[in-house]
């Protein structure tokens, strides 16, 4: 079956296309351009993309996955939306993933490992996985040093990810170089097993963890005279 991956919960705009086979995950093409102020401008053309590199047309599609996040309100819900409506239209199943498991997941190689991701304001969306790659704990969001804190309660040995490098010195870890933003293939591979069943689609809930930055006025502000 092929199924189109799309995340915008970082920096990193991607859309993939696999095949999904009873014994595993294969990519077939895979678009990704970092730069977390085009997400909208991207993903279209992405999905474009990667359907006419592997010679397919929507209608090839037997599923779609989307990356859930957690990721700033804004580039996070073109995503979603992206994927909610491909799969209205086509009448394929969506399924979602925690983005933070396409970074965390492969990075656990035996040891515990954090994985995080920029949220801004200074802070990250994190969680930790353990040496088999199962979530602990997470995803949240705040400070580096809570998360740092945290992480040693938990005996990890190291972090991964785009936060985990701009907040390395705080964290107090060894950063793997990679992977950076979340994986298409191993999205695919969390929700492969629920894809193979033709399990019913799921509504793409956004893990925004936070309020929006902007927010609609609540009353209106008096005129002067």
């Amino acid at each position: 079956m092929l199924v189109l991956v799309v995340d915008s919960s970082t920096p990193a705009v991607t859309a993939a296309l696999v095949e999904v086979t009873p014994v595993g995950v294969t990519l077939r093409a895979n678009r990704c351009t970092v730069d977390a102020r085009a997400h909208g401008e991207l993903l279209a053309p992405h999905v474009g993309a990667v359907l006419a590199d592997a010679d397919a047309r929507p209608a090839d599609l037997g599923a779609i996955v989307a990356g859930l996040g957690p990721g700033p309100f804004t580039g996070l819900r073109v995503g979603l939306v992206t994927a909610a409506t491909m799969g209205q239209v086509l009448g394929i199943p969506t399924y979602g993933v925690c983005s933070l498991d396409a970074i965390g997941c492969p990075a656990a190689t035996g040891e515990p490992v954090l994985a995080a991701s920029d949220a801004r304001r200074r802070e990250i969306y994190w969680a930790v996985y353990d040496g088999a790659g199962r979530r602990i704990v997470g995803p949240e969001v705040g400070a580096p040093a809570v998360a740092a804190e945290r992480a040693r309660d938990l005996s990890v040995t190291g972090a991964v990810g785009d936060g985990a490098h701009r907040y390395a010195d705080i964290l107090g870890l060894p950063v793997r170089a990679e992977p950076r933003y979340p994986d298409a293939t191993v999205l695919a591979l969390v929700a492969a097993e629920r894809i193979r069943a033709a399990a019913p689609g799921e509504a793409l809930t956004p893990l925004y963890l936070r309020r929006p930055d902007a927010v609609a006025a609540t009353a209106r502000k008096p005129v002067l005279p």
